[in-house]
């Protein structure tokens, strides 16, 4: 962010951010590809599917706090022409999303009893155990591809980052009609077989991406995998310091979801797939938000690494109207057009469908009040991860979440009896004050245009 005029801050985000949209949008089609296909196989697998992946994703989102680490810290060092801190904060990056993976994996292969402790059932915790097993594989792939992603982004290679997941998606879709079905010659393998593609997804990903950057000229300066063994442990610190606070933040995000999810379903089954399906379609506008936010973390950090504070104020700026701008359009999307939307996810030979569809046009009129809340929760995140901020944010998150969104849901839904409309308003409500509260300590905590940048973010 050097160039201070808005149009230039709105190419640069354009630039960067577009080919991360794309590519949160297909890491999107991958999960779908899966719910689609297990489906299709049966209604055991799909739910142990479901479990499994789900689990899978909780722990993946508390292991993923080094990747999202590297963005910001890459993008700073970047910012300072400082290579060598470039190559360590990523190795680094990668050394601990190992050392997750390792320390987890007991948790997928013993997770049966844990399921089962959940109240889940005992043919799905059984069938979901044996998915963990082999997709618990796959975490120390999975995390090393969002490091990766996270170094190439902060290097503005989004375009690769684009076209792996892309590649991954068509890879996937064809490993699950292989070895969920048995077609092609393969085993039958039902949801193990879905298991065992998504960790060869995986694999299949981060193999690309350490050959493009190990072999790629302009990035070859940075050796990143020469003496890959020797540990940094000042840099290891610093990717912890900022990356476990994210990490944590995230979970206290997804972790309000699916808090929701489990109270949609002491309401009702059909309330619950309504609730289900609003969420993918929210979901999948929200991928648009993570995008942008990736790329003003990757500017802003440039900005703040180089000590241009105006750069970095004007550009928060134009990424926060560009966000606002698309929530202003889905929110009409989801009060002119919900039914369409919804009725993609039906059969309309389905006994529930009008049932589902009148829950689910009002629970996206609810998502409709949340969109510019949600917008500017995740833009902020993204802005005080640039800044290197994150502790603090945390702890907003955590309050916002957890002690605000989660009372309100449930005393709208159950004690003043608006159902599954209250469980949503304080989803609404949950959202509305991160963001109000991130935001402000965001403005308040950007350096002004007299002032160095650097600062402690333990403040």
């Amino acid at each position: 962010m050097t160039a201070n005029t808005s149009p230039h801050h709105a190419r640069a985000i354009l630039v960067l951010g577009l080919p991360l949209i794309g590519s949160h949008l297909a890491q999107f089609g991958l999960h779908v590809t899966d719910t689609i296909m297990l489906g299709w196989y049966g209604v055991l697998p799909l739910a142990a599917g479901v479990l499994g992946a789900s689990t899978f994703f909780v722990v993946f989102i508390l292991g993923s706090g080094s990747a999202k680490a590297v963005l910001p810290l890459v993008a700073t060092a970047h910012g300072q022409d400082d290579d060598v801190q470039v190559r360590r904060v990523t190795r680094m990056g990668l050394w601990q999303s190992a050392m997750f993976g390792v320390i987890c994996y007991p948790l997928f292969w013993w997770s049966a009893p844990v399921l089962l402790a959940l109240g889940q059932k005992p043919d799905v915790a059984a069938l979901a155990s044996d998915y963990l097993r082999i997709a618990g594989l796959g975490m120390i792939p999975a995390l090393w591809v969002m490091v990766l992603k996270s170094y190439l982004a902060a290097m503005g290679r989004t375009q690769v980052v684009l076209w792996v997941t892309v590649a991954a998606v068509f890879v996937n879709a064809a490993l699950n009609w292989a070895l969920i079905f048995g077609n092609w010659g393969a085993p039958e393998l039902g949801v193990l077989g879905s298991a065992v593609a998504t960790v060869a997804v995986q694999v299949f990903s981060v193999v690309i991406l350490c050959a493009y950057a190990a072999l790629l000229p302009s990035l070859r300066r940075f050796q990143l995998f020469v003496r890959f063994w020797r540990a940094d442990w000042p840099a290891f610190a610093q990717v912890f310091r900022l990356g476990a606070p994210m990490a944590l933040t995230g979970l206290a995000e997804s972790g309000l979801f699916h808090a929701s999810a489990l109270m949609m379903g002491w309401i009702g089954t059909v309330e619950l797939a309504a609730h289900g399906i609003a969420l993918e379609i929210t979901a999948l506008t929200f991928m648009v938000h993570v995008g942008l936010s990736n790329a003003v973390t990757v500017l802003t950090g440039r900005a703040y690494g180089a000590g241009d504070a105006a750069g970095l104020r004007l550009g928060a700026k134009v990424a926060i109207v560009m966000s606002l701008a698309f929530a202003g359009v889905t929110v009409l999307l989801f009060l002119l057009l919900p039914e369409p939307m919804i009725a993609v996810f039906l059969d309309d030979a389905d006994p529930d469908r009008a049932a589902i569809l009148a829950i689910g046009t009002t629970l996206l009129a609810c998502a409709a009040l949340f969109q510019l809340a949600d917008a500017a929760q995740v833009m902020a995140l993204g802005l005080l991860a640039g800044v290197q901020d994150t502790r603090v944010p945390m702890i907003y998150a955590a309050i916002s979440y957890w002690l605000i969104g989660i009372p309100v849901s449930y005393a709208l839904a159950f004690p003043l009896g608006l159902g599954p409309a209250g469980l949503w308003l304080g989803l609404v409500v949950g959202l509305a004050c991160a963001a109000a509260s991130l935001m402000a300590r965001f403005w308040r905590r950007a350096p002004a245009p007299e002032t160095a940048p650097a600062y402690s973010a333990a403040s």
